[in-house]
């Protein structure tokens, strides 16, 4: 998901309408504290029959879930939103009786006719349906974006649920490691419409009427990653022969009448793949599609289906940052996941930071300085981007619930920029592949989707480096003030000193600029001292490659705020 600004979609008027219950906190909550009964369930396979009916705002779906549970269980529990009552359901084939489920706050409790014992699987097959959640301001408030498009006023409809859940539209385990290991999709939409959705396309069935159904089957997609997009779509597609040897298909479904542009931007989708494969590895979809479509609202990383809506913008870096942004979470949030939403980081601190690299990338230092200075003025440090306990995405996410905010984003971007500063590229990338593929060599075949922790994360930076930098994720990502490099000069001496919050230990080496001579200053004991000419021009990191506070960023952003 992208930081950028976006005005209220129709979804707002048509929410008030129809007179829209408020969401429960239940439905809203994603991830968090998770009972151990819900944490023994695996889903293997997500079977989902969804109809969308834009006439009437509505959908209607069969669902049916196999699940394994590593302990006994008496009923399950599956998040589903209030809004989409249950019509049925069916335990291993058998039909319950109203009496055996109940959804009193947007989780689904559902007695089972026999008890399951640790090794057992079940398949519950879910009738439901109704008219779901509406995203106000999509991708930031989830639901369904019911829009029309421009000129011809045609259905066009998306969902978003990253902050809210998978609940919103169909029942699933919404926690991240309540993942999916395969999804079958069949969605059905009216005549002349299309519904590109994740994975792999199976079959598309017209029905008497006209209508449509289309059959996708994707591996291991996030519970948020499940998609719906619906429209009067066009296509382009391409191969794409990778560096690794291997060959999968590029598509991109958009609007009508916006063939120029859309060719423009899928022009950059071969570039910007081979960026991420050269600097990270392989595309981890390869055996599935690399797919994006046009959507009502910004965008968001579903897997393999990648919604867009950036309204071709252009901007200073030359490329489209929205669309880049979305697909460095092919391996910054579907590939790796976060394993607790504490850890949210991972996925957009990394995605943020592969924008500044791919401008560096396609242009030289000169644009990766530029980028990273922009977002050194996002930076906000009201709260500690990693807490270490279990939290709703929103508790991440949202500054108002005390989370960090888009300091995962942007400061998270300026950790890694230091990190790879103090580290150097080679151990930088070895633990950056690390994390993602779970092995330093990956190639097509040799990896799976996994999910990662920030003591992970850490873990992986000792083991590549030789060194315990606990002190340096300490400062970074454990407390919200930033460090602060403080400078004494009295006649030829120099004095550096690290000043963290609680005295914590900061060894950090710096560069120093001395008459136009460059060195790199050890820091043991977060201290040194220098003896240089008492006239001597002295500039602290030249290069800008340690995140520290900052006086003038400081006077800016109280400047910036009280205009």
């Amino acid at each position: 998901m992208t930081m950028a600004a976006l005005a209220a979609t129709m979804g707002q008027a048509q929410a008030q309408k129809r007179g829209e219950p408020p969401i429960t906190p239940t439905t809203q909550a994603s991830g968090g504290p998770i009972a151990p009964e819900r944490t023994a369930l695996r889903l293997e396979h997500a079977d989902l029959a969804i109809e969308v009916l834009p006439a009437s705002y509505a959908l209607h779906g069969t669902a049916t879930l196999t699940l394994r549970t590593s302990a006994p269980q008496r009923e399950l529990q599956i998040d589903l939103d209030r809004n989409l009552p249950v019509s049925a359901i069916k335990i291993d084939g058998k039909p319950l009786t109203p009496a055996q489920w109940r959804n009193p706050e947007g989780r689904l409790f559902i007695t089972l006719p026999r008890p399951l014992k640790a090794g057992d699987t079940v398949v519950a097959k879910i009738a439901y349906g109704g008219t779901p959640h509406v995203a106000v301001r999509a991708p930031w408030d989830d639901g369904l974006v019911w829009a029309t498009t421009p000129g011809d006023k045609k259905p066009w409809i998306a969902t978003t649920a990253e902050g809210y859940g998978c609940d919103l539209f169909w029942p699933c385990l919404d926690f991240p490691q309540g993942e999916p290991a395969l999804v079958d999709l069949h969605i059905t939409v009216p005549a002349g419409l299309k519904a590109p959705s994740n994975g792999k396309l199976l079959r598309v069935e017209t029905l008497a009427d006209g209508r449509t159904t289309w059959h996708w089957r994707a591996k291991s997609p996030n519970p948020y990653d499940v998609a719906l997009n619906i429209g009067p779509y066009r296509e382009l597609t391409a191969g794409y022969k990778s560096r690794f040897g291997n060959s999968f298909p590029l598509h991109y479904w958009y609007l009508p009448g916006r063939e120029a542009k859309a060719e423009a931007l899928f022009a950059e989708f071969a570039p910007t793949v081979d960026f991420y494969e050269s600097m990270i590895g392989p595309f981890p979809w390869g055996d599935e599609k690399l797919g994006v479509v046009e959507t009502p609202h910004m965008g968001m990383e579903h897997q393999t289906i990648n919604a867009y809506g950036n309204n071709y913008r252009r901007t200073p870096s030359g490329f489209d940052e929205i669309f880049q942004h979305e697909l460095g979470h092919e391996w910054f949030g579907n590939q790796l996941t976060a394993a607790n939403w504490d850890d949210y980081w991972l996925h957009e601190g990394y995605t943020q930071y592969m924008q500044p690299l791919y401008g560096q990338w396609r242009e030289g230092d000169a644009r990766y300085a530029a980028m990273m200075d922009q977002y050194r003025l996002a930076i906000r440090n009201k709260a500690p981007i990693v807490a270490g306990k279990i939290r709703t995405e929103e508790e991440v996410y949202e500054e108002g619930k005390g989370g960090p905010g888009q300091d995962i984003y942007y400061k998270g971007a300026w950790v890694l920029h230091t990190l790879r500063y103090l580290i150097g590229d080679d151990q930088f990338f070895e633990v950056t592949r690390r994390i993602v593929y779970g092995r330093p060599d990956p190639k097509p075949g040799n990896f799976t989707p996994r999910f990662g922790t920030t003591p992970e994360y850490i873990g992986i930076v000792r083991q590549v480096t030789g060194q315990d930098l606990q002190w340096f994720f300490d400062v970074y990502l454990y407390q919200a003030d930033l460090p602060e490099l403080v400078s004494e000069r009295a006649g030829d001496r120099l004095t550096l000193r690290w000043k963290t919050r609680e005295d914590r230990p900061f060894p950090l080496p710096v560069d120093v600029l001395i008459d136009g001579k460059l060195q790199k200053v050890a820091m043991p004991g977060g201290t040194a001292t220098l003896t240089i000419p008492a006239t001597a021009h002295v500039v602290l990191d030249p290069n800008a490659h340690i995140l520290r506070r900052s006086d003038a960023v400081d006077a800016f952003q109280h400047w910036a705020k009280e205009r």
